[in-house]
C-alpha cells in the first residue's frame, strides 16, 4: 500500500515543515509515503485543475473538507486495517489551498474527511494528517505512542 499526499503550495513555516519532515519520517517506517505540491493561485479553480491532473485514476481519494466526515483516532485505524485487507494499492490525501478547493475536487473525492470542528490553516492540516496517520499506524502495531 502507498500512500500519496497531494497539497496546494509549499510548506513555507519552517516549523511545521520539521513537523511534517519528521511524521513522514515516523510513517514511512509502516507504509510507503509520495508528496506533491501543485503550484499556488491564482483561483481555486486553476489550483483545482492542477490537482486533478496529478491525480492517479486508479488512486483512492480523501479529500480533507470543512464539511467532511468526522474520524476518531481509532477509525481511521480501522480503516487502514480494512484497506491493508483489501490490498488497495493507493490512497491519496488531498489538502487544498487557502480557499479551498473548486467544485470538480469534491467531485472526484471517494470520501471527504474533516481533521477537526476548528479550522486549521492547510499547513497546519498538513501535520495533523501526518500525525494522525502514524498514529493510526501504531494503533494497529500496539506501539505505545498513542496513549
Amino acid at each position: 500500500m502507498r500512500l500519496q499526499f497531494l497539497w496546494v503550495g509549499k510548506t513555507r513555516n519552517p516549523h511545521y515543515l520539521a513537523l511534517q519532515e519528521e511524521y513522514s519520517k515516523r510513517l514511512s517506517h509502516f507504509v510507503n509515503t509520495e508528496f506533491s505540491e501543485v503550484r499556488e493561485g491564482p483561483d481555486k479553480q486553476t489550483e483545482g485543475k492542477r490537482l486533478l491532473e496529478k491525480l492517479n485514476h486508479s488512486s483512492l481519494v480523501w479529500l480533507l473538507d470543512v464539511d467532511g466526515k468526522s474520524l476518531s483516532s481509532h477509525d481511521l485505524a480501522d480503516q487502514i486495517e480494512r484497506w491493508q485487507n483489501a490490498s488497495t494499492r493507493e490512497i491519496t490525501f488531498v489538502i487544498g489551498g487557502a480557499d479551498g478547493v473548486s467544485p470538480k475536487v469534491p467531485d472526484r473525492a471517494d470520501v471527504k474527511v474533516s481533521l477537526s470542528f476548528l479550522t486549521l490553516t492547510h499547513e497546519m492540516a498538513r501535520v495533523v494528517l501526518l500525525e494522525q496517520l502514524y498514529r493510526a499506524h501504531t494503533i494497529l502495531k500496539g506501539f505505545p505512542y498513542q496513549k
